[in-house]
């Protein structure tokens, strides 16, 4: 059974980036690697993680990559991006950070960063850092199902694969119907019902973020079923694996009436 292998968040931390590849090599049937964006961060060894992934060992397979948040801070740094100060970067992470990242992050990989692809489409699934709305928004939990179904809708994706909240979470609108209507001053409400099919959010989670551990996402599009992983790696934890099991959150179309 062929299964995609998702990541994001990587954040330039090369030893979660190392331990995650032994972890894929451990699967079977790995078909795809993709890189849901913040490939980069502000960590010494950013440019050195990102000479790694674009040159694949022996048995590894070469990742499709697109851009995240990092990286579009790295494009307003350089002059790049379409503001000029990184005013959101700074209120986030300080002036110490916005440095870090500068020297991190040379003026020639930032020109190699702006030639990613802001997403993919693949078979019925949206593979992207945030969503088609911005890079920078959040899918979490916690976001209402109507704007989930909104974020789906645009592409009319059934599956739509995210990084940027960090989380790993499988969020599912089942199958129903939405019913609207348009009441005026001069006319009855005429209300109409539009059938949809079930589609689920997935939060793929982050590699690099956390030291010690990184989690990523195993998808199986022959049978939809998604899975999450932890890594574990370093010297006082050693290194291990295993499956993290969260709770799934399922939506009712028939619930969201306009």
């Amino acid at each position: 059974m062929n299964n995609w292998a998702i990541l994001s968040g990587i954040e330039g931390n090369l030893a979660a980036y190392e331990a995650v590849m032994k972890d894929i090599k451990r699967q079977n049937n790995v078909e795809a690697l993709y890189i849901l964006g913040d490939l980069v961060g502000p960590r010494r060894e950013t440019e050195q993680l990102v000479k790694r992934v674009l040159n694949p060992r022996r048995g590894e397979l070469e990742p499709l990559i697109c851009k995240g948040w990092w990286e579009e801070q790295c494009f307003i740094l350089h002059g790049l991006g379409g503001t000029g100060e990184p005013t959101e970067l700074m209120a986030k992470y300080g002036g110490e950070t916005v440095k870090l990242l500068w020297e991190c992050v040379s003026r020639p990989m930032a020109q190699w960063l702006m030639t990613l692809d802001f997403g993919f489409f693949e078979l019925d699934s949206l593979l992207i850092h945030g969503t088609t709305v911005g890079i920078d928004e959040e899918l979490t939990p916690d976001t209402p199902p109507i704007q989930m179904l909104d974020r789906l809708s645009r592409m009319q994706a059934n599956n739509l694969f995210c990084g940027r909240s960090g989380l790993a979470f499988q969020y599912q609108l089942q199958a129903g119907s939405i019913t609207t209507g348009v009441t005026t001053l001069d006319s009855p409400p005429s209300p109409q019902t539009v059938e949809i099919s079930a589609r689920q959010v997935i939060g793929v989670g982050n590699v690099g973020r956390k030291p010690g551990e990184a989690i990523y996402t195993l998808y199986y599009p022959g049978t939809n079923h998604v899975e999450f992983k932890t890594v574990r790696y370093g010297m006082s934890k050693g290194f291990q694996s295993q499956s993290d099991v969260t709770p799934k959150i399922a939506i009712s179309y028939d619930s969201i009436n306009n």
